[in-house]
């Protein structure tokens, strides 16, 4: 029973993030789809497709659902997914590490791809700073 895979963001976000991840990895070893969140798109009918795609990514190990930014409507239409499942886990703040990590952890079962998709995109995170021993060209 494999995690299927679905991405909500904003415009082209999420299908930058998984082409480019499957292009390092070279493949996608998990069934994934995107969903492109438009500001003239219905809330309603994007919601309808996501749960026809969960519908059909969901194999029997469940479907993790990435989005990118917390109260926005790709992230507020996610949650809506959860309502009734036990089988759905979503995660916000999606960052290419975070699906990188997804991706390379494709055999886990949901809860610790979940686990290893939080620790990709916080671990992903860094402020870039000059060393102040060091010369900058």
């Amino acid at each position: 029973m494999s995690v299927g895979l679905l991405i909500v963001t904003h415009n082209l976000i999420g299908t930058e993030l998984l082409r480019t991840a499957t292009a390092m990895l070279g493949g996608c070893p998990v069934r994934a789809e995107v969903i492109e969140v438009t500001t003239a798109c219905d809330p309603e009918a994007v919601l309808q497709l996501a749960r026809k795609k969960v519908a059909q990514l969901d194999e029997g190990g469940g479907v993790i659902v990435l989005t990118d930014m917390y109260g926005s409507t790709p992230a507020n239409i996610t949650q809506l997914l959860q309502h009734g499942s036990t089988h759905i886990d979503v995660i916000t703040g999606v960052n290419l590490p975070m699906v990188v990590r997804l991706l390379n952890y494709a055999t886990l079962d949901r809860v610790q791809m979940v686990e290893k998709a939080l620790s990709g995109g916080g671990e992903g995170i860094f402020a870039c700073r000059p060393n102040n021993d060091e010369e900058i060209s």
